[in-house]
Order: C-alpha cells, then structure tokens, then sequence
C-alpha cells in the first residue's frame, strides 16, 4: 500500500513536471537528499533480519569507516503492529560483542536486549515479539555495558514503527518517505585526517558525554526533502549520545506535536520550539500548504559541552520544500484516550539518587574548560560542582536508605581522592545510582509484575543532565524537576527529564524480567550509562 502511494505520487510530481525540476535543483545546489530508512516489513514466515555490519560512509569528501543494521551506516525502520508475533534473526559481524535492545517496547526481560543478551562475534540470537502497547514510533540500539555510547557512535541505532487498529483509523499523514518522514538526529566528531569517528571515553567525556561538530540527519549534514502540500508528519528521534536538541521551523511555523515515547497524545498540542532529550522522540505535524520552503533547525541549549560551534547559533538540519501536489492527510483535533492519573499518594514508592564522584565532577569540568575554554561550561561555575546530594527524605525509609548509601559512596569518593593523583583517577565508576555503580551480576531491587509504583529520580548535588530511561515499560510523568510535565510530556513516556532536582513517575511493568535478564533503569546521556549511572531490577 505505501509503496503504492508512493509510486503514484511520483507520477503525479512527474506528470506536473516538477519532479525532474526538482532534482536539477538538488543536483545543483549540491545538498544530499534527504535518505529514508527502508520500511522492513516481515516475510511469510513473519520474520526479519538485522545484521550489525561495518561498512563506509562519505562525509566532506572522505570515506569513514561507520557501523549499520542492514547496511553501512544506522539501520531500516522495523514495521510492527500491535498484537502480531514478529520474529528477529539478529547477527552480529562487528569485531566484538554487541547487543539490540529495543527501546521503548514492553517486553519480557529475555527480549528486552539488555547488556546480559550479548551477541558474539559471529554469532546470531533470535527473538520473538508481541507488540501490546499502543501504536508508537521506538527504536533499536546496542546495549553493550562500557561500550555503547561507542557503538552508538560508531552507528548503530534504527527506529521501530509499531501500528495498531486505533491510530491507523486517524486521517494522518501515513505516506513513509512522503508525507510520514522518519528523521533521525546525531552529532558525530571525525578523527583529524577525517576517514574515522572519533570516540574516546575518557574523564571529560564520563563528565559531560561525548559530542562532535557534525550534526547529520539520517546520516548526512543537512539535507533536503521534497514534500506535497499540506500536513507534514515527521517522526522525531534524538539519537545522539549527549545532546539535547531544541528544534524550531526556521520561519517560526506552529510545530503540532501528536505522539510522545510511547503513543499518542490525547490531542495535539502547539508550541514553537521542541526539546529532545537524548533517547526521546516526538511526532509532529507541519502545516506545509503555504507552500513555502523552510528549515528545520536546532537552537542553542545551555548544557556543558554542547555550546561549541557550530551548535551556538540556530543550525538547520533539514531543509523542506513542499511542492504542488496536495498531501492527503490531516491533523484531528482528538488523537487517542489516555486514562487518568491515579492518586499517587499511598503507592509503592522508590528514591532513585544519581550522582557524579566529586573528583569525577571537578576534573572533568577542569579539563572541558581548559580544552574549549569557559564557552563550553554554558553559564555553569566551576564552584557549583563536586557537591555532595542534598534532601529532605526524611521520613521515607527508601529515601534514607538510598541517601545512606549515596553518603558511603561520597565518603569512597573523597578517601579515593587523597590516594590518586588526576592522572591515575579511574572514571570508569565514576557515575552511581544510590551510591552503587552498575554491576550486571547484582540487580538492585525487584518489583512485582502489574504492581503500579511511584519512583523518585534525583539530581540533587549535581548540575548535569539526566535523562533518565527505564527499561520494559512506558510511564506518566507526575513531575519533572519539581514542576509539572508541560503539556507535550504528559503522554507515555520511557524517558524523563533529571537536571539538578527531582522527577516523579508512575511505573507498572506487564512482564517479567528475571536476574539473568533484568531490566536496566539508567542515565540515557550513554557516557554516564557507560561509567555506571545504571542499576537492574527484576520483575516478579
């Protein structure tokens, strides 16, 4: 069907003689197309296949070695429908382990892909999932511990495209690669010869994340996309390992956001500009039926590291030209029902406290600032960092107990800094959930299967970004950062926002995870998850 749709818009832009005008001035101005991920849909068996693979890409002229599912660089979009079993024959040809985790699906811990699941050199697992969430735009990445946020950046990541009966009803736009646009966003830095990515986890990068200064979209810098006129759908993924992105039209056009995380909004919901903390994404509808060409561009954000250039000023990543033919789909006014929030009052309750050793904190900010100069700190003093979590738990024995044990891990930190120059200080656990690092082989807590619980995640004590990210489930956000979620956030999420404070969600998981397949429940800035910002639970 939407290959169809697809052929008979061509025809119609070829009958209007537009289409090979179009091209002429794409080939002539010397901006790529924008690449649409093919839409892999299962065979008679009802089953796909992934390959992680490496493979080259070009970018300013040079070829770099990159990694992809299915090809050289990112990977296809995977059609689910909610209900329908689908099997995934996973292969991995990399030169070391790697996992897929499926990120925003609620399924058992066996398939979540998880960094217990790893795939060997050579070797294949296979996987069967039943969607049972609403339909939804999530994705796939490795999972790897100590290394994803180097796969990622090598390439590794392809989105999901979940559909069920009630959203295939909604007159949106439903054209992939015509009027339903999958844009997946990351930032990558090259070696200085140009041919590589270069990735290095080092005490800076543990601190802030690891950054570039090319931002790719669908893996190549700012391309374009020929468009018909009218409601635009693009499906939005924040697929760096750090960055927030803060996308605007360029001409300041209405962004209608229709889905979040995990599903529709209850209606669409306007606003001008749109934050997309790493992992997260967002549908949203344009009204391109002016006609008029435009930019889709990310704005300045005031988070460490990520104020360099060419990221401190307005940066276009995808330029739009709508053209005569007229798309078909619309923006309803009701998308999906929701249900209430339950009074959260007399739940299960759990403190999550995230912190940043002290001389992690303080030697990373001095080796950012000394590298990229005080720019880089985006308004943040150097006296702000390396304090100990505060709180006002008391009274709640989850927050004492978790603040206990966040107090022992200060106390390691600050003996360990008496002991160990700068140079010999080890990172790699540097980042802890109540004072623990990550250790696979330890789940932190277990939760009962259906059970609705409400989880505190806190930043206190620490100035950095925390987008924080729990496996096997979508949640409501009560709050974020003491405030309410704004509108667009008040949908189903898997991601919330942790930045200095305290965010509350209410959790159930509908399947179970057991200790040798726990579900994770982590910082999704991946240099944090890599250095042990991380725990895993199980559910019983």
């Amino acid at each position: 069907m939407q290959r169809r749709d697809f052929l008979k818009l061509t025809a119609a832009l070829s009958a209007a003689g537009l289409l090979p005008f179009w091209s002429g001035r794409a080939l002539a101005a010397g901006r790529p197309a924008l690449p649409i991920p093919d839409l892999l849909t299962p065979d008679i068996h009802g089953a796909v296949r992934l390959i992680a693979q490496t493979g080259t890409s070009h970018w300013n002229g040079k070829a770099v070695n990159t990694w992809g599912y299915n090809g050289a660089l990112l990977g296809p979009a995977i059609e689910m429908t909610r209900g329908k079993t689908l099997k995934v024959l996973m292969e991995n040809r990399l030169p070391q382990a790697t996992t897929v985790h499926w990120h925003g699906l609620e399924v058992p811990g066996e398939v979540d892909g998880g960094p217990q699941a790893a795939i060997a050199p050579g070797s294949q697992r296979t996987v069967s999932i039943t969607p049972d969430q609403p339909a939804a735009t999530c994705w796939f990445h490795p999972h790897q511990h100590g290394t994803t946020g180097y796969q990622v950046a090598q390439g590794l990541a392809g989105l999901v495209v979940l559909r069920d009966e009630e959203s295939e009803k909604l007159l949106l736009p439903k054209q992939w690669g015509v009027d339903d646009i999958p844009i997946v966003l990351q930032d990558k830095q090259l070696t200085a010869e140009g041919t590589g990515i270069d990735y290095q986890l080092d005490v800076m990068r543990a601190a802030v994340g690891w950054f570039g200064n090319l931002m790719l979209t669908n893996g190549v810098p700012y391309p374009q996309q020929a468009v018909p006129r009218g409601w635009l759908r693009l499906r939005l993924l924040n697929g760096c390992n750090a960055r927030t992105l803060n996308l605007a039209a360029s001409d300041k056009r209405t962004l209608y956001v229709i889905a979040s995380d995990g599903g529709l909004l209850a209606e669409p919901v306007q606003v001008e500009t749109l934050m997309l903390l790493p992992g997260e994404r967002f549908e949203v509808l344009v009204d391109a039926s002016n006609g008029k060409a435009f930019d889709l561009v990310t704005l300045p954000v005031k988070q460490m590291g990520m104020t360099l250039a060419p990221f401190d000023a307005p940066l276009p990543v995808l330029h739009i030209l709508p053209l005569r033919v007229m798309a078909s789909g619309s923006l309803p006014d009701k998308l999906a029902t929701l249900p209430p929030l339950p009074a959260s009052d007399n739940l299960p309750g759990r403190w999550l406290q995230l912190m940043m050793d002290p001389q992690l904190d303080r030697l990373g900010m001095q080796t950012l600032q000394q590298k990229y100069g005080k720019q880089a700190m985006a308004g943040h003093e150097m006296k702000g960092h390396a304090a100990a979590p505060q709180s006002n738990a008391a009274g709640h024995h989850h927050q004492a107990m978790a603040h206990q044990q966040a107090s022992n891990g200060h106390d390691h930190a600050m003996a360990d800094m008496s002991h160990q120059s700068a140079s010999g200080y080890d990172f790699h656990n540097g980042n802890k959930i109540n004072g623990l690092a990550f250790d696979m082989n330890k789940p932190m807590f277990a939760v009962k299967q259906g059970q609705l619980e409400k989880w505190t995640i806190s930043g206190e004590g620490d100035a950095m970004l925390h987008p924080f990210h729990i496996h096997g489930t979508q949640f409501r956000i009560l709050s974020e950062n003491g405030k309410p979620p704004a509108p667009h956030r008040q949908g189903w999420k898997d991601t919330v926002h942790v930045e200095g404070w305290r965010s509350e969600v209410l959790v159930r998981f509908n399947h179970q995870a057991s200790a040798q397949h726990a579900y994770m429940a982590h910082c999704h800035l991946l240099e944090h998850e890599d250095t042990g910002m991380m725990l895993g639970f199980t559910v019983e």
